[in-house]
């Protein structure tokens, strides 16, 4: 068996405002945050005292995305549009006018962009000349997630319809409309292997459909006493964690979905507010935490075996 030992190891200041949303740069240490202030700033976590500014924007930010291939920095302006940003020299690449609604999440697959916004649109955009290729909207309730399953070729959306649709990735078509959850639907994600898609919702409760059954219901977790913002796994796929406006981190067991630590402010001097978002780095196994406190927390996870 395994024992889970949790340590904080840093909290990170600077934000003025909630912080909403946290992505990787693709180089172990080097991390984003974004927040209602506008800001978007660099992380390292070789020397984590201090931030850096990237972006500065007027209105808050929900979404931010590091493009892999073309290393550049999408960042989902809400009430405005994209900004994609060459975060190395400080410098933007350019910006798109798509939407005067929220922007909740932004994804990549090849040279396009997916969006989702508060009007309940995934709108397609060609990073590579910044057009709108395809604008999908079955609803007006948000569209919170987005996930993609580049085996199946799928591309999952969790929408504050209480409701998750699944397209076709290529051509967007609508394959599966899944009746998920009792409130919005805040947070979806496809498993490592890309067979099960997780979601997270205002209702508390963690779902797993079956990817390879026509999105079967194949578990139900009630999580959390209040919504699931979000969760991560771990780098080597065997854990991840959910975050939820409890204002707790919670640590699974992913094969068996089962809980094995609490992460909270009684315990582990965790955060006072709702955790929103989480981000489990390949940097020593380092798992970071954004809350509506204004703070970003390290936390190390350690994993002990032990006899039986």
């Amino acid at each position: 068996m395994s024992s889970l030992q949790v340590s904080k190891l840093h909290t990170l200041t600077g934000h003025r405002d909630c912080v909403y949303t946290l992505t990787s740069s693709g180089l172990g240490p080097v991390f984003f945050s974004a927040a209602g202030d506008g800001l978007v700033v660099m992380w390292n976590l070789n020397d984590p005292g201090t931030g850096s500014v990237i972006a500065q924007l007027p209105n808050s930010i929900y979404a931010i995305h590091h493009h892999k291939s073309s290393n550049a920095l999408i960042i989902g302006h809400n009430y405005d549009g994209i900004h994609i940003v060459d975060w190395q020299n400080k410098t933007e690449l350019g910006s798109l006018q798509i939407t005067k609604a929220a922007i909740f999440d932004i994804q990549s697959y090849n040279k396009d962009l997916f969006i989702g916004t508060g009007h309940g649109a995934l709108i397609r955009v060609d990073q590579d000349n910044l057009s709108v290729v395809q604008n999908i909207q079955l609803t007006d309730k948000s569209a919170r997630s987005i996930s993609i399953n580049e085996q199946l070729g799928e591309v999952a959306v969790g929408f504050s319809d209480h409701l998750i649709r699944v397209f076709d990735l290529e051509n967007l078509h609508l394959k599966h409309t899944i009746q998920a959850h009792a409130n919005s639907v805040f947070t979806v994600q496809y498993t490592p292997d890309k067979k099960f898609l997780m979601s997270g919702s205002r209702d508390a409760r963690l779902k797993m459909w079956d990817a390879t059954r026509n999105y079967e219901q194949a578990a139900e977790v009630v999580a959390h006493m209040f919504a699931i913002n979000h969760f991560a796994f771990s780098p080597d796929n065997k854990h991840f964690v959910t975050c939820s406006l409890d204002k707790s981190i919670k640590v699974w067991d992913a094969k068996e979905l089962k809980l094995l630590k609490v992460i909270d402010r009684a315990r582990h001097a965790g955060h006072g507010t709702s955790v929103n978002k989480v981000l489990w780095t390949n940097h020593e196994g380092q798992l970071l935490s954004a809350s509506d406190d204004r703070t970003i927390s390290v936390w190390n996870i350690n994993f002990e075996k032990q006899q039986v």
